[in-house]
């Protein structure tokens, strides 16, 4: 009798699981490259978007989002370029979206009440990108790892 943990060794599983992981229709690669592409975008619109006081120039923290989103698309462009690499690209993504997340989650708990709408709006984008990010990551390291063991 198999026990719980061959479940994934049964043939008809074997023939349904491809050799790459995708997660809402995209490769982790991929799924780096898009949130790194929102996370610069909003991070620019921010940056430019942002109203100073009077006399004072814009706010780089405003830029944040970009330069948490700059790391996560030059992983997964790295990646798509250098396959035997990929793992180890992918690996450092998830320590950048696990800073995002804690970054932004922290911020959030301890000054939600004194942030304008556009920090509150970076900060949940923060928050949101770098969990599902490692939601898709850690279910794609977990595919490669039963692939590697059928």
């Amino acid at each position: 009798m198999k026990s719980n943990r061959d479940y994934h060794k049964s043939l008809p599983i074997r023939v349904l699981m491809s050799d790459e992981f995708t997660q809402w229709g995209m490769t982790i690669p991929g799924l780096a490259n898009m949130y790194g592409c929102i996370l610069i975008f909003w991070g620019l619109f921010s940056y430019f978007t942002q109203t100073p006081a009077e006399g004072a120039d814009p706010s780089i923290t405003a830029m944040i989002p970009a330069f948490m989103g700059l790391p996560l698309l030059m992983m997964g462009v790295l990646s798509k370029f250098n396959e035997a690499n990929r793992h180890h690209y992918m690996h450092a993504s998830m320590a950048v979206a696990l800073i995002m997340f804690l970054a932004g989650a922290s911020r959030m708990l301890t000054g939600f009440s004194e942030m304008s709408n556009l920090v509150l709006v970076s900060h949940m984008l923060l928050v949101l990108v770098g969990a599902s990010f490692i939601f898709a990551g850690v279910k794609s390291f977990r595919h490669a790892r039963l692939n590697r063991e059928s």
